[in-house]
């Protein structure tokens, strides 16, 4: 199977090209940009494997919860490059391809990206055993610190994994056997979880790539 997938939810901007489970990858770490970045590095993957857009099985991305406008950016781009190759898509969450990035098999992981506006974007993932993937066994929620940690109570976890943990110190009172504070998306995790979408039948048409933000007010308006 040959996917591609791409990923501009946060400050990371990453393509990656899994081909037969072999996967090369371009990532640039940057604030801004993603949106003259990308495509270049599409293409610069493409050329580099000898591969055309439509001879691609599928297209995965980062479907958030991310920053509004990298999410955005993530899916014009893949609707526009699936629609004229005529490729399925498979949407993947940020925070699983986080867990999976981290995790090892049969490992708890509770994810937490900075949301700003004092939040962050949480869950948690559980590695399976047998493929050494991630799903997720709680709900996506934008929360404040303080909810995640009156909801994880004092179940603890093998890993604590994202900005969340270097953004909010009272996330520490989490216990969790290690945590690893500055971990962000990358497409190489995206396009593992992505080549599982489409084994399983799971890729959807260019037109129904959807992001998920998870929070509706993406803007702070301070009182006058």
């Amino acid at each position: 199977m040959k996917i591609l997938a791409i990923d501009t939810a946060t400050e990371r901007c990453s393509v990656a090209l899994s081909i037969e489970g072999h996967i090369v990858d371009r990532t640039a770490d940057t604030p801004r940009g993603h949106a003259d970045l990308i495509l270049p590095m599409i293409q610069s993957l493409l050329n580099d494997a000898d591969l055309a857009l439509a001879q691609l099985d599928g297209i995965a991305y980062g479907r958030g919860p991310g920053a509004f406008t990298g999410v955005r950016i993530a899916i014009g781009v893949v609707q526009g490059l699936a629609f004229g190759a005529g490729l399925l898509t498979a949407g993947i969450s940020n925070l699983a391809a986080v867990a999976q990035q981290a995790a090892t098999p049969g490992q708890r992981v509770l994810v937490c990206m900075d949301a700003r506006m004092a939040e962050v974007y949480w869950g948690v993932f559980h590695c399976h055993a047998s493929s050494g993937l991630v799903d997720a066994v709680t709900e996506e929620e934008v929360a404040p610190p303080e909810r995640v940690i009156a909801a994880m109570g004092s179940q603890p976890v093998d890993l604590a994994v994202g900005t969340g943990f270097q953004s909010y110190s009272q996330l520490a009172s989490i216990v969790a056997t290690r945590t690893l504070p500055a971990l962000l998306p990358r497409a190489r995790d995206i396009a593992v979880l992505g080549e599982r979408e489409f084994a399983q039948g799971r890729g959807r048409k260019a037109a129904e790539a959807q992001p998920v933000y998870l929070r509706n007010q993406v803007v702070s308006v301070k009182p006058v």
